[in-house]
Order: C-alpha cells, then structure tokens, then sequence
C-alpha cells in the first residue's frame, strides 16, 4: 500500500487553505513619520493654489479620499487638526473651481 501519513488533510496548508492552526499574518503599521510627512506635503501643495487647482479632477478626488484615512495612523489631536485644515483647503479649491 501507498505510505500511510495518517494525515487526511495533509495537503491542505499547501493548498492555501487556512484551518486554523497556521500563524496569523503580521498587522501592517506604516511609519508615523512618513506619514505626517505625505499629510503635510499634500496639505502644503493644496495651500498654494491661488487661481487653479494644484492636481488634475482624478487626484484631486483621491486626496480628498485618502487624505483623512491616512490621518487615522496619526494621534487623535493631530489627526483632527490636520483634517479640519484639510477640510479648509479643498473647500477653498471647490470655491476656485467654481468661479
């Protein structure tokens, strides 16, 4: 007879299929510096429109998105603050492209 692995299920880790008894994935947790940094550039960037805004429509959308989820890595009063002056600017830029 076939070798006798007394395993039914063996193949199964090797298949993908997690049952439970495999390490969880490691949690990703980016660099809070590196994200201050990415915040306060695009924050900066948006302050200096004048006439014009500073990205094409399709960015403009994702920071509008983005922006606030990348501040959530950021403690609360920092993150607050940095979306209410983030909040600010694209209201100011809606206003620019409206005129």
């Amino acid at each position: 007879m076939a070798e006798d692995s007394g395993d039914l299920f063996g193949g199964a880790a090797q298949l993908g299929l997690d049952l439970g008894d495999s390490a969880p994935a490691p949690s990703y947790e980016p660099d809070r510096d590196e994200v201050r940094r990415e915040l306060q550039e695009v924050l900066a960037e948006a302050r200096s429109a004048q006439e014009e805004c500073p990205w094409d429509e399709r960015t403009f959308k994702y920071h509008k998105v983005v922006f606030p989820q990348m501040a959530n890595w950021l403690p609360e009063d920092e993150r607050d603050q940095l979306r209410f002056e983030f909040a600010q600017e694209v209201e100011r830029i809606e206003l620019l492209l409206a005129a």
